[in-house]
């Protein structure tokens, strides 16, 4: 197989996704390759994806690797770091069995990964899980001690102007499954209205279904312009100390925003503030809430979120996967019974009103006479 194209290079996914065009050649350098960034990848739909690093590593079976390629994105692994100086965006570039080429010259090679080979890998990786798990849950622990301040009020929470109190809440992460499952519940946000918060990327998962989020959380580095600029009030995620990266590229939008220094994630401080300012009910899509999340996010635990949930958990629902609880499919004998339900109206008003049986016999008539009977 040879494959040709103008290669988009960026050591970020979550970045290279923005700038990413149709039929481009991806180059990236994304140990383990998570599900979410594997279906932005998709979405953008590349010709081929050209991973630097190990797309499977074996410390946990991650399935980006196999989603590329059931979604028939070629992948080239373990090409090694040179190739994200070697290749610069805009390079017209061809994969070849051997290696990756540049103006007729090998500059990498690479191994192309089979469906039977990341299988293999994911079985090594499922051996593997009960290790990562005793490593993560003794830095869980670690971090808990530490980080308890988190929801014992060290880190008060900031004046917001968006009001929380009395209502629910709707709190989006652009975590694995968040499109399908904002799409269950659609009916629960047309009739519930809740407050729509976005975390970072959760933002323009709300706008992309047609949602305008009424508060923007995070450090802002995975949210679009465009979600900034649509009028919801932004809390900037900040180190505890202060120091909040984020502010800058807000402020240069010339825009306002509230500064929130905390431990822990981002989506962490959005469902405390919720919680803090009087949510009734707080409903979480697309969070980050077990070890597999938090491994593909690249924490090695999940200090701050254990200790949110143990203080939210009252109110918290999670719809994490939610549109794979209940899935019905319409047959036809249902469309039938519906239809047959409706006539049955039709009927009885026909039977029983004089303009219509007038309507009837008329019709029949036509119909002797058309037919000559």
């Amino acid at each position: 197989m040879v494959i040709k194209g103008k290669a988009r290079v960026n050591k970020r996914t979550k970045d290279l996704v923005k700038e990413l065009q149709a039929h481009e050649i991806a180059v990236i350098d994304h140990p383990d390759l998570d599900e979410v960034a594997a279906k932005s990848l998709i979405k953008c739909k590349p010709r081929a994806v050209i991973n630097a690093s190990s797309s499977i590593t074996g410390r946990y079976p991650n399935t980006g690797p196999l989603s590329l390629l059931r979604a028939g994105v070629p992948l080239i692994d373990e090409a090694g770091p040179s190739v994200m100086t070697e290749i610069r965006s805009g390079d017209e570039i061809a994969l070849l069995p051997d290696g990756i080429y540049r103006d007729g010259k090998r500059i990498a090679t690479g191994k192309w990964l089979t469906e039977e080979e990341i299988q293999q890998k994911m079985a090594v990786a499922q051996e593997n899980l009960k290790k990562e798990l005793a490593r993560f849950v003794e830095n869980t622990l670690s971090y808990a001690q530490k980080e308890q301040g988190l929801i014992l009020g060290d880190y008060p929470v900031p004046p917001i102007r968006t009001n929380f109190q009395g209502r629910h809440a709707l709190v989006v992460v652009r975590g694995q499954g968040y499109q399908e499952d904002i799409q269950a519940i659609r009916p629960y946000i047309e009739e519930v209205k809740p407050v729509l918060v976005g975390v970072d990327g959760g933002a323009d998962a709300l706008l992309e279904l047609g949602y305008r989020p009424d508060l923007i959380v995070g450090d802002m580095d995975s949210v679009s312009d465009e979600a900034l600029l649509c009028g919801a009030e932004l809390v900037v995620h900040a180190y505890p100390d202060g120091y909040a990266p984020g502010l800058q590229r807000v402020q240069n939008l010339g825009l306002d925003a509230v500064l929130f220094p905390a431990p822990g994630t981002s989506e962490d401080i959005a469902l405390l503030l919720a919680y803090e300012k009087g949510a009734d009910l707080i409903v979480a899509v697309g969070t980050h809430s077990n070890m597999i999340d938090f491994l593909e996010k690249g924490r090695s635990g999940m200090a701050s979120t254990f200790l949110v949930r143990l203080k939210v958990g009252s109110i918290l629902v999670d719809a994490k996967g939610v549109s794979k609880l209940y899935r019905q499919k319409l047959r036809f004998r249902h469309l039938a019974e519906i239809f047959l339900a409706a006539l049955i109206p039709l009927v009885v008003i026909a039977a029983v009103s004089p303009a219509t049986k007038q309507f009837f016999q008329l019709l029949l008539l036509q119909l002797k006479f058309l037919f000559r009977i």
